[in-house]
């Protein structure tokens, strides 16, 4: 069963929330971030993208980079902008956007779950991001970065939930620029912090990696790396835990660099093997699952998978399995997207325009646009012991790094 724990958040005071709320660190460029501080000193991209404080031209990988993350980090706790609480607490946030709301629970998973497959994954990471978060967490003694999971509904934790939200006002109530509105109450009552913990020792068998699967890993390993020096803290991480009804999954579209070698219409010619082709006079959302959108040379193309193309097993029957056999890695000689520098992901919020930017621009060839993972897709593969490809989700709305961190 699922352990979680309460846990002393390192958070904003109340009136400087909305300032100090950022962008998750891994959904900006580092040149969209430096705007994003403009104007801005008490943003927590300070902290989680401490390069927009370095020279531009140096790595973001530089060791000199996580230095000054500490740096900030540190300063924003001297000068009283961010505070600690006294007590291990819960915490809930509620996301609305465009009217819609979802609401979870902040705390503390357990590494031994995640290294025992009680916390279950869904996708590979990265390695180089994997080495980032390890360096940002080591070097900085916090986990500034949320790890998004999902849960199977449990009746008496919704109840719960929604009780504490009836009866107590929130501590941090305001609406990004976005126009996503973040509300957090804190829950500090030692009754109800014993019930929440016993329900998921109780009644939630596994959590599920939703978002965050780099920070989950790189959690694991720095205290692996640690070692005896790791005190209590590093043996969780910090998790906000979703019930499966009230969660969105957008899609996780793709761009490519060049058509390996293939002149525009032979891909075209290739492609009618194993899906039906039609030119679009307008971008390309797919409707259902197996049809895709692709945008090539200024045109898009809405493509549909053939009977008999893709196999009906967990896996096999996702859009991103049967893009990534049939295009990715049968046309393009993409094998591994986990470290094929010719790809890049792009997250379903950021729309089709921005497909069709990255090509117009050069910058990229060839864009595919997705119909979405569901929630018991990503549940089945999971509970399967398989993996998707990865970057085969995008939730929305983010959670908002600085709000609450878990010092270690």
């Amino acid at each position: 069963m699922a352990k979680i724990f309460p846990f002393r958040a390192l958070r904003p005071q109340p009136d400087q929330a909305s300032a100090v709320a950022a962008p998750p660190y891994d959904v900006l460029s580092s040149d969209e971030a430096r705007q994003a501080v403009t104007g801005s000193p008490n943003s927590f991209l300070h902290v989680t993208k401490s390069e927009v404080d370095m020279p531009a031209d140096l790595s973001i990988y530089d060791e000199s980079v996580y230095a000054k993350a500490r740096l900030n980090l540190s300063d924003m706790i001297s000068r009283g902008l961010l505070f600690q609480d006294e007590n291990p607490c819960y915490y809930i946030y509620e996301l609305v956007m465009d009217g819609r709301s979802q609401t979870g629970l902040v705390c503390c998973s357990s590494v031994d779950d995640y290294e025992n497959d009680i916390i279950k994954k869904h996708e590979f990471t990265r390695p180089e991001k994997e080495q980032d978060r390890i360096n940002h967490i080591r070097i900085t003694g916090a986990q500034t970065g949320n790890v998004f999971l999902a849960y199977r509904n449990v009746a008496a934790m919704d109840t719960l939930i929604s009780q504490w939200k009836l009866n107590h006002s929130p501590v941090y109530d305001f609406t990004a620029a976005d126009g996503i509105s973040h509300r957090i109450w804190v829950v500090n009552e030692a009754d109800i912090v014993e019930a929440i913990s016993a329900i998921f020792e109780q009644d939630v068998p596994h959590t599920y990696i939703a978002d965050g699967h780099h920070r989950a890993a790189s959690a694991a390993k720095v205290r692996k790396a640690l070692g005896e020096a790791a005190g209590p803290e590093a043996d969780s991480f910090l998790t906000t835990l979703f019930p499966a009804n009230e969660l969105k999954i957008m899609p996780y579209n793709r761009v490519v660099k060049d058509l390996n070698g293939l002149e525009a219409g032979e891909l075209i010619s290739a492609l009618q093997d194993d899906f039906m082709v039609s030119s679009s006079d307008k971008a390309v959302d797919p409707p259902a699952l197996h049809e895709f959108g692709m945008y090539l040379e200024g045109q898009w193309y809405h493509l549909t998978a053939l009977e008999g193309t893709y196999t009906d097993d967990p896996i096999g029957v996702l859009d991103v399995s049967i893009l990534s056999n049939l295009v990715l890695e049968k046309l393009l000689d993409i094998a591994d997207q986990r470290t094929d520098k010719r790809i890049d992901f792009v997250g379903g919020i950021r729309g089709l325009q921005e497909l069709e930017r990255r090509v117009d621009s050069g910058e990229m060839k060839v864009a595919f646009s997705f119909y979405p993972v569901s929630i018991e897709q990503l549940f089945d593969i999971a509970d399967s012991g398989n993996v998707m490809p990865p970057k085969s989700t995008w939730f929305e709305p983010k959670l908002r790094d600085g709000l609450l961190t878990h010092l270690i």
